[in-house]
């Protein structure tokens, strides 16, 4: 997935739309059946078929295995670019199911807009700006496709949809509305819109000491 929208440099709500419903809907499984997966980003799914309209999770490799209903991790595992901003403050614990989420906020956030929605050379900056949560969503998004993932992306963990929840969103039956890749003959914002291969997917263990 992450070279295809590399290559692509951003999809169409139609297309992103069935792919991240599948998306979501394996980490929804994960999470009902006492699964997080922590380290979740686009290239921990592959497709299963040459037309390239079905993903999977390749791997459970970095799954924490939950011990009752009680979500909560202490250790800081990931990847820079889809850390949330709870697991960069805490001190103690987070839940690892709203981590799990926000993660999957960046990966709708790549898919439809063809960058990540934090991004910073410098690992320090990148974390300030994860911190504070701000980010851009471009005007050519459908308000359906806004309004998730700013439902999706929120700084406070208990603010934000759950993997059930956000497969009942309304965009999924609506999307598809915006017509054309705006902005795509424009150079200059090509170079924005793509979607970084080094640094951003290095595991975070380096940066906490």
């Amino acid at each position: 997935m992450h070279s295809f929208v590399r290559t692509c440099k951003k999809l169409p709500e139609e297309e992103a739309a069935r792919l991240f419903r599948q998306i979501v809907s394996a980490v929804a499984h994960c999470h009902d059946n006492g699964l997080v997966l922590r380290d979740l980003k686009l290239r921990k799914f592959v497709f299963k078929n040459e037309e390239r309209n079905l993903v999977k999770l390749e791997s459970l490799e970095d799954t924490y295995i939950l011990d009752g209903l009680d979500d909560s991790l202490s250790d800081k595992h990931g990847c820079p670019a889809y850390v949330s901003p709870e697991i960069l403050n805490a001190n103690g614990s987070y839940s690892g199911k709203a981590a799990d989420v926000w993660s999957l906020g960046v990966m709708l956030y790549t898919i439809l807009v063809g960058r990540y929605p934090f991004h910073d050379v410098e690992p320090g900056s990148l974390f300030t700006k994860i911190r504070r949560g701000h980010f851009n969503i471009p005007e050519t998004l459908t308000p359906k496709a806004k309004c998730l993932i700013r439902s999706i992306l929120r700084r406070e963990p208990n603010e934000r949809l759950t993997s059930r929840e956000i497969l009942a969103h309304p965009w999924f039956i609506s999307s598809g509305g915006i017509g054309g890749a705006a902005g795509h003959g424009k150079a200059e914002r090509d170079q924005e819109q793509t979607v970084p291969d080094v640094n951003m997917e290095e595991e975070l263990e380096q940066f906490f000491s």
